[in-house]
């Protein structure tokens, strides 16, 4: 069932296959992706935007990718001051019946004992632990199925596209028996598309950066005894036998497994300053979801790079300046306020280009700036388009890096007498257009 290894066999069986896997171009840079899994996507971690993309709206069963949503919902209640790190609860007899199924990932909890938030969390993000995954929902929530209230309507103040959490866990409804959570269907399971998993997860990385500190630990020490991660990528994992899997800045952040998800995984790795969140889904075995995650990644850092595409100050020549009423200047020059900047695809500099944005409420209703005006007022919005072949937008709804657009000098107000004439000249101007007008009449 859900993170278990059934035989030793399939251990070695999965390490073989993914040892050939790597070991065919050794040092291979990626100018393309082509992942085996049915869902796959590759996105920046800092902008959401998304460099590469296979079927990533297909809804599909997360597993305990689920999780993440539940670790961000265990941050938050901390964060606002409802339970802290060292918060300490028992278990209830349901959360005691998963943990004793040796089908399910367990640390063996007990009746008894009080754990803290820390330990239950730990357990939960490291080793995918389902008991203390219950009960940290039930501590905070009161009960699963209260808690699965919080998941969905997280999920849209989120964005997420496509989600139905229906458990904390991830794992099928049916598995949990007569406790499936109250509200949901007994045999329902979580849905989520790899876009809206990369997209909680650049919540979760972005808003609660711990989460990262705790995901990153190869083992963890739990009640006398060493459990290991299922992020086979991480570096120092523990066994020779997963070094061929570790990948260099991995962090994070989630596996997941059932026999209807088959193997998932959020990965999420960070060089030089530069982080990557990529999603597989429904991938033929652990082995690959982890090769498949590695593609995505070298294609990111080898492949991509941050650059300044334009300095500040930079404008369009065909909408450098704006035209000004009333003042002792008829326009003026505009500009960006910052640099603009974006991750891009190596040979694809010239792809971009500078689209300004002048808001309306700035101008008369003859398109004009009203004088006066001052120097570094600010008029709209400048943002980065790109022309290429492969845009694949971005997971945020309002994506992509945008600066202000500003006046790059002032204007002061014409005096009344210049505005006087001003006015007499377009009087007299109005009536010789109008004149010659009816004399063209005429013949």
């Amino acid at each position: 069932m859900t993170q278990r290894i059934k035989t030793s066999m399939a251990l070695m069986l999965a390490l073989l296959m993914g040892f050939f896997a790597v070991s065919i171009n050794p040092g291979h840079t990626y100018a393309s992706v082509d992942v085996g899994a049915e869902s796959a996507i590759l996105v920046d971690a800092e902008t959401g935007k998304i460099l590469f993309e296979k079927e990533a709206d297909l809804t599909l069963p997360p597993a305990s990718m689920t999780k993440m949503m539940t670790e961000y919902l265990v941050m938050e209640a901390i964060e606002e001051g409802q339970i802290s790190w060292d918060t300490t609860t028992q278990i209830s007899q349901y959360a005691f019946d998963i943990s004793a199924n040796p089908e399910f990932s367990g640390v063996g909890l007990k009746l008894d004992e009080q754990y803290t938030v820390r330990e239950l969390y730990e357990a939960m993000a490291i080793n995918s632990d389902n008991a203390t995954t219950i009960a940290l929902t039930e501590l905070i929530a009161g009960s699963e199925g209260e808690f699965v209230q919080m998941m969905n309507e997280k999920a849209a103040e989120m964005g997420l596209p496509e989600y139905d959490f229906v458990n904390a866990t991830g794992l099928n409804n049916s598995h949990l028996g007569d406790n499936y959570p109250e509200g949901t269907d007994p045999e329902a399971t979580n849905m989520l598309s790899a876009k809206s998993a990369a997209l909680l997860a650049y919540h979760l990385t972005n808003d609660y950066p711990e989460a990262l500190e705790i995901s990153s630990k190869p083992t963890l020490e739990f009640a006398g005894q060493t459990v290991t991660n299922w992020n086979w990528m991480l570096p120092g994992m523990p066994g020779q036998n997963l070094k061929q899997f570790e990948y260099e800045g991995m962090d994070g952040l989630k596996t997941g497994y059932t026999e209807l998800a088959q193997n998932t995984f959020t990965g999420t790795a960070e060089r030089d300053g530069q982080r990557y969140i990529s999603v597989v889904m429904k991938s033929e075995s652990r082995a690959s979801r982890f090769n498949q995650t590695r593609q995505l990644l070298d294609y990111g850092f080898n492949q991509f790079s941050r650059q300044e595409l334009f300095a500040a100050g930079a404008t369009p020549e065909e909408e450098s300046t704006l035209p000004v009423a009333k003042g002792k200047e008829d326009q003026v020059a505009i500009e960006t306020s910052a640099a603009l900047s974006t991750l891009v695809k190596s040979g694809e500099e010239d792809q971009y280009e500078i689209q300004f944005n002048i808001s309306e409420d700035q101008l008369d209703d003859e398109g004009n700036l009203v004088a006066p005006v001052e120097k570094g007022q600010k008029v709209g919005t400048a943002k980065l388009v790109y022309n290429g072949e492969e845009d694949y937008g971005n997971i945020l709804s309002e994506g992509g890096q945008t600066v202000d657009i500003v006046t790059s000098s002032s204007v002061d107000k014409a005096n009344w007498f210049m505005l006087t004439l001003g006015a007499i000249g377009e009087f007299f101007s109005d009536i010789f257009t109008g004149a010659v007008d009816m004399v063209k009449g005429w013949f």
